[in-house]
């Protein structure tokens, strides 16, 4: 706040007509974004032990500017809510169903914002009407997830439960056989919450590489030859070729794969690991297009029977959107 004013964006905290808050975890009870009130940080709270990291230190966020602009109206906008499109099959697990009743056991997904973003970008670049699209958002950035989205409604996505379920990412582990945990406990002596910290920590490229988490730092040791960084970059890409695949299928087919995140926006040689081995489904990535430094764009050839694109995501103006539309 201090900073609007330092900057001149305002001239006084008078002007701010509304505040938002991007939230991981919504649950099943947030459909859509929402006004803040009492009630509503209640239930964030209770939701919390769905993203512990995460829920109470929003809560934190909305209380000190309810405290700075006690008269400014605030919302909140959930990771989760655009795949709460998703029918039972896609987001309910194989387990006891009383876990799902009683404990809320279920895939919710995450980085909504950035899909829903994304997806409808990507419809307007092709020209079609939203409701008549079948696209594939590959969000690969630190966190990183996919989502196949059918007439601009999610129809399933690759975070699960928490942001530690699908493909692998710069710490975190995606999926694995849950007898994992009980191997290396029984051989290391550790309990469950220590293992989840590994498979979010110290995991992923990461933990596959032992150099690190940056896919910058990633692409300069596979390019001096260290073979656990090429095989990071090969493993990632294998697992999200294992999403579009299957997505693909589900859908009936896809219009276009959409890139965007740090990963996604700016390393085109995993691009193409990625985009090479969809040779199958009729995806030709034009080379010169996707080494080409630049943003929004089209990265496949004309012949490409699916149209592959680099579109960054705009997380921030969904939220700005959302805001006008509670507040005004």
């Amino acid at each position: 706040l201090h900073t609007l004013l330092e900057k001149g964006i305002v001239a006084s905290l008078d002007e701010i007509a509304g505040v938002g808050h991007r939230v991981v975890q919504g649950g099943e009870f947030f459909k859509d974004s929402c006004l803040v009130d009492e009630a509503v940080v209640e239930k964030i709270l209770d939701l919390a032990s769905l993203a512990p990291l995460h829920n109470k230190a929003h809560v934190v966020g909305i209380k000190a500017f309810q405290k700075a602009l006690p008269n400014v109206p605030q919302v909140v906008v959930f990771d989760t809510t655009f795949h709460q499109t998703m029918t039972p099959e896609a987001y309910m697990y194989a387990t006891p169903y009383e876990w799902y009743t009683k404990y809320g056991i279920r895939k919710y997904g995450a980085h909504g914002t950035s899909h829903k973003y994304v997806s409808q970008r990507c419809a307007e670049l092709m020209g079609k009407p939203l409701e008549d699209t079948k696209i594939i958002v590959c969000h690969l950035g630190n966190g990183a997830s996919l989502s196949a989205v059918k007439g601009g409604k999610c129809v399933d996505t690759s975070m699960g439960l928490t942001p530690l379920e699908g493909i692998p990412m710069g710490t975190r582990s995606g999926n694995l056989d849950p007898t994992a945990l009980e191997v290396v406990a029984k051989n290391e002596g550790k309990d469950i919450s220590e293992l989840i910290q590994i498979l979010n920590k110290q995991s992923g490229y990461f933990g596959v590489s032992g150099v690190s988490n940056d896919g910058r730092d990633l692409t300069q040791g596979m390019n001096s030859g260290n073979e656990r960084c090429k095989l990071a970059f090969d493993l990632g890409a294998k697992r999200i070729v294992d999403y579009i695949a299957s997505y693909y299928v589900y859908m009936g087919g896809c219009d276009a794969i959409c890139f965007t995140a740090g990963m996604g926006e700016n390393l085109g040689h995993f691009r193409r690991n990625i985009c090479d081995r969809l040779s199958a489904l009729g995806v030709e990535l034009d080379y010169d297009l996707n080494n080409t430094l630049s943003d929004e764009r089209i990265i496949s050839t004309p012949n490409s029977k699916v149209k592959v694109y680099i579109v960054p995501t705009n997380e921030e103006v969904m939220i700005a959107r959302d805001v006008i539309r509670l507040t005004k």
